[in-house]
């Protein structure tokens, strides 16, 4: 269906938890997406509030998600329900260690009138030490629709 690929409106909303504080940041993009067999594969560039910018590569399968974000700062985040993962977090002021405990995934694929839906709950501690909560929800429709 979309192996060649298809222009997608893509919005990232992520809300993130600290000290019962929460920060919501919301952005829109262009990206692409495509399809083979059981996984969709995702790519959108955001700029950030310097003007950075930062390339990402989202591979979505119903029970795991690889997030690899690549440009001004660089990661590759792995989610699985119920799982640990390990990843280094790079930006220019330094490394960071990352342990990304995912408690859930939902997603919904794209199908030929309805927008897609990806939403992952899941916890990161940061250096072994700072943990805050994350709930990412990402919706695309094709463009135009």
């Amino acid at each position: 269906m979309l192996e060649k690929g298809h222009n997608v409106n893509v919005t990232i909303r992520s809300t993130i938890e600290d000290a019962g504080e929460k920060e919501i940041n919301t952005s829109q993009q262009m990206g692409r997406l495509f399809r083979k067999n059981n996984t969709d594969v995702l790519l959108y560039e955001e700029i950030d509030e310097d003007g950075d910018q930062i390339n990402n590569l989202l591979t979505i399968q119903t029970d795991k998600v690889n997030i690899k974000r690549s440009g001004f700062i660089s990661m590759n985040q792995r989610f699985e329900p119920g799982q640990k993962t390990e990843t280094n977090y790079q930006h220019p002021h330094g490394n960071m260690f990352m342990e990304t405990h995912t408690h859930s995934i939902v997603y919904n694929a794209l199908d030929s009138d309805i927008h897609g839906k990806l939403t992952i709950n899941y916890t990161v501690t940061l250096n072994g030490m700072i943990e805050r909560k994350h709930l990412l929800e990402l919706t695309y429709k094709e463009e135009g629709s």
